[in-house]
Formats: C-alpha cells, sequence, structure tokens
C-alpha cells in the first residue's frame, strides 16, 4: 500500500473545514502531510455533502452511523436541524473517492459524526462518547474499507512503514 491509497481527513492536514471554521493542530500533522505529499486523497465528508465551513455542530441522534446510513435515525445540528441528508451525501461522495482512487485504507478524525471510528459523540452535545461509528465511516467499513482515526495506536507504527 502506498500514500496514494489512502484516504486523508482533510482537517487532518490543518485544513480549517471543522465545524467551528478553524485548523487543528495535530500531533502528527508533520506525518500526515508526508503521507498528503506523497498522493493521499484528502476529503471532509461534511464539505463535501453540502456544508458549510463554519457550521453548527451536528451530533447523531440516538444510534450510529450506520443506522443513519439506514434511515433510522437523524443527524441534527445543536439547533435542532436536520443534516442527515447532508452526511449521506458526503460518506457516499467519499465512498466514491475510494473506489476510484482504488483506496485501501481511510485515516479519519476521531469522534465526528461523519469520521468517528469506534466512538462518537452520544447525541447530547454534552461531550459525552458512546460506542459507534460516523456516517462516512460506517458507509465506508460496510464497503469492505478499513478505516482508523488520527488517535489509533497503530497509526505511527503503519505511517512509518508507508512513508519507508
Amino acid at each position: 500500500m502506498k500514500a496514494k491509497n489512502i484516504i486523508l481527513s482533510k482537517c487532518l492536514l490543518g485544513i480549517p473545514c471543522r465545524f467551528d471554521g478553524k485548523a487543528i493542530k495535530q500531533k502528527n500533522s508533520d506525518i500526515f502531510f508526508n503521507l498528503h505529499n506523497k498522493g493521499s486523497i484528502p476529503v471532509c465528508p461534511e464539505e463535501m455533502g453540502g456544508l458549510p465551513t463554519p457550521r453548527p455542530p451536528a451530533e447523531i441522534q440516538g444510534g450510529d452511523g450506520i443506522d443513519v446510513i439506514s434511515g433510522n435515525i437523524n443527524v441534527e445540528t445543536k439547533n435542532k436541524e436536520d443534516v442527515t441528508l447532508a452526511y449521506i451525501k458526503g460518506a457516499k461522495e467519499t465512498l466514491q473517492q475510494a473506489r476510484d482512487n482504488k483506496i485501501e485504507l481511510a485515516i479519519l478524525k476521531s469522534r465526528s459524526p461523519a469520521c468517528g471510528c469506534g466512538q462518537i459523540y452520544d447525541g447530547t452535545f454534552s461531550g459525552k462518547l458512546k460506542k459507534g461509528d460516523g456516517v462516512t465511516t460506517a458507509l465506508l467499513k460496510s464497503a469492505g474499507y478499513k478505516v482508523i482515526t488520527d488517535e489509533d495506536n497503530s497509526l505511527e507504527l503503519f505511517i512509518q512503514d508507508q512513508l519507508e
């Protein structure tokens, strides 16, 4: 696997695409930049789904990404605006990028309602976490793609192997 076979959350590159319009300082930012410079595919599913930056914070209500894809629950902003369709659209656009670019791995931002892998916010906007995947992660996993987060314990070893 080479960097060109990796999808990478744009926010991990310090690009201000987060809901609050701010860039994040990433502990592994130099590694992510190396991956990007070697051809990884940067994505922001929320922007790809048509949401603006900045935008109100959103969380999955009552389940996780697979429940959203199945049509059983919604993604809502803190102001109770339903943004489910934008999250599904962004997830589908990301999946298409994965297919078009023969992606083997996605490294996505932890805890996000789009990109979270293994843990997401619980839908109460209180900062509490619950088990589950974001919408994009759930769709990628259901299509057979490997997804890890920027906080995965094996990330540094994996990336060092890719950059050698």
